[in-house]
């Protein structure tokens, strides 16, 4: 099958720019083998990154028409396919057309090199490595149970390729988010039997702004080559700085203990009392109450705000759904 390369083409400082390319293409062949033989038999100029060609070093990590993946898992013939199944095949009149572009939120090196710094940086700030302090008996043997090591399985997937954090919506407007790779490593140290730093970790992790920016988009999920799932380790942080903490610590707890107990009162929010609650914390925080003064203006101006609140035909059933969750994640905490 004959195919349409669109490769992105950036020197430093200029636009950038997509060049084509055709090659024919066999059964077996990856989209790395296809970038591979373009830029041995046609332009030697392209530059792009690859190493072990078997989904292992994460290298190779690009966007194929539009989503974050490994080159070398891809196959053409069978990223045609889909594309077409989904009816988001291009053509250039008569051969397919596949679109190449380096990962997102990075900025580009060269053409589908992009600069790691950030990523590594965020990696580094949340200290992914197990604690070594307890370790001053040097004979002693630092054993798990399956079951321990089992916890560590799939985070210890992550092969650090930067799938996941060229898709994050969150990296594009909170500069302080450290990315899904970072937090699925985080977890994966709260998980390990072996550290001995599980509480200070978990306040150094609530203090994170990340934790909480988090926008829930499963972009991470969708794009890991690995089923990592990043978005769900940044939930089972979130479970765990929950269990320790209390309203008063922050709004970002408030935030989610006051709404689970709305729903479990009522059936479902409160409108007026969330946000009394949570952003002026029941007006003790002056500051908070104050931001609220705006939107409660215009909500009036345009008469949305709620004078009344009426209590869902299904509150009983809601609250014994949440209750019977909270039971069965305290029983699951205790084992």
């Amino acid at each position: 099958m004959d195919i349409t390369f669109k490769l992105w083409r950036q020197q430093p400082g200029q636009t950038p720019r997509f060049q084509d390319y055709v090659l024919a293409v066999a059964t077996g062949d990856t989209v790395l083998d296809a970038l591979l033989r373009i830029q041995g038999e046609q332009d030697g100029s392209i530059a792009f990154r690859k190493n072990c060609r078997n989904t292992i070093c994460g290298s190779c990590a690009m966007r194929i028409n539009g989503r974050s993946t490994l080159a070398c898992k891809e196959n053409c013939i069978q990223e045609v396919d889909r594309l077409q199944q989904h009816g988001i095949l291009q053509t250039d009149g008569t051969r397919p057309v596949m679109t190449i572009a380096p990962l997102g939120n990075l900025q580009v090196v060269k053409d589908l090199v992009v600069d790691m710094k950030p990523f590594w940086g965020s990696l580094k700030t949340i200290d992914p490595y197990v604690s070594t302090a307890s370790r001053q008996i040097p004979e002693r043997e630092f054993l798990q149970t399956p079951a321990e090591r089992a916890k560590l399985d799939q985070t210890g997937n992550c092969i650090l390729c930067g799938a996941c954090y060229s898709e994050c919506n969150a990296l594009g407007v909170n500069p302080d988010f450290v990315g899904p790779h970072a937090l699925a490593k985080a977890y994966r140290t709260l998980a390990d039997s072996r550290d001995d730093r599980t509480v200070e970790r978990i306040e150094q992790y609530n203090q994170l702004s990340s934790v909480w920016g988090c926008t829930r988009c499963y972009g991470c999920n969708s794009a890991c080559p690995m089923e990592v799932a990043p978005l769900d380790q940044i939930s089972k942080i979130k479970s765990a700085i929950l269990k320790r903490k209390t309203k008063d610590d922050s709004r970002a707890i408030r935030h989610r203990k006051v709404l689970v107990e709305l729903v479990k009162s009522g059936g479902w929010i409160d409108e007026r009392k969330f946000g009394l609650e949570v952003m002026a914390h029941s007006f003790r925080d002056l500051r908070g109450l104050m931001s609220l003064v705006p939107l409660g203006l215009r909500m009036l101006a345009s008469r949305k705000f709620p004078l009344t609140f009426e209590a869902s035909e299904g509150q009983k059933e809601i609250r014994n759904l949440i209750t019977a969750v909270q039971s069965r994640s305290n029983q699951s905490q205790h084992k």
